[in-house]
């Protein structure tokens, strides 16, 4: 339990120094190597998937009660709509964060890889080793691609949510809503088609995590 805390603050502390190379060498000191390190952020970067997979079908339920509004407190509705909308937007933007932090340590434990094949004396353990990086390599570059390719798909659909969310506090009547109710039928597939990408993604890392762990 103590090693897990001093982990941790050692952790944030150089984190927030913005020090990747100290904060990497000060972690393998303690035994927590570049390549632990990727598996646990794919592993989280898969997890702020999952979490922007509920927070955007909470947002899409949440407008959609919206527009089916009958009767009671209009603001109200209003209100919790975008509070859904502005949280579907957090969780975006920690995909963004954690897909960035993958790509960092990807590109250290890449490099460390490559540069330590060169001190083996051996041509067919460097072979292999080779080998292995190149395996390695094209994992990671089909995961990136998958979680890219899902990332890319949330800024559409957030700022057709923002669109929305505008036009309805300047006009939070029936009226204003009728006027919508035509962008949510293609909102529901954007926000299906940004779920099934995501599904695809999170597949892809369970395998990358997977194939890391046999060694």
């Amino acid at each position: 339990m103590k090693k897990w805390i001093s982990l941790t603050l050692l952790s944030s502390s150089l984190l927030l120094s913005g020090c990747q190379s100290a904060y990497y060498g000060a972690m393998e000191k303690v035994g927590y190597h570049k390549r632990d390190i990727m598996v646990d952020r794919v592993q989280n970067a898969k997890e702020s998937q999952e979490e922007a997979q509920e927070q955007f079908s909470s947002a899409l339920e949440e407008m959609q009660a919206l527009l089916a509004f009958d009767g009671g407190d209009l603001e109200d509705a209003y209100n919790k709509a975008k509070d859904e909308y502005e949280s579907a937007q957090t969780a975006a933007d920690e995909v963004t964060n954690r897909i960035d932090k993958v790509e960092d340590v990807a590109d250290a434990l890449f490099e460390e890889w490559q540069d330590e094949i060169t001190e083996i004396s051996k041509a067919s353990l460097r072979r292999n080793s080779t080998n292995k990086l190149n395996e390695t390599k094209r994992a990671y570059a089909s995961l990136v691609k998958s979680m890219r390719r899902a990332e890319a798909k949330m800024p559409p659909i957030l700022t057709a949510m923002k669109d929305n969310m505008l036009y309805l506090k300047h006009n939070l009547n029936a009226q204003a809503i009728g006027a919508i109710k035509g962008e949510f039928a293609s909102l529901q597939t954007d926000i299906s088609s940004l779920i099934n990408e995501m599904n695809k993604s999170i597949e892809e890392s369970n395998k990358f995590i997977a194939s890391m762990e046999q060694g």
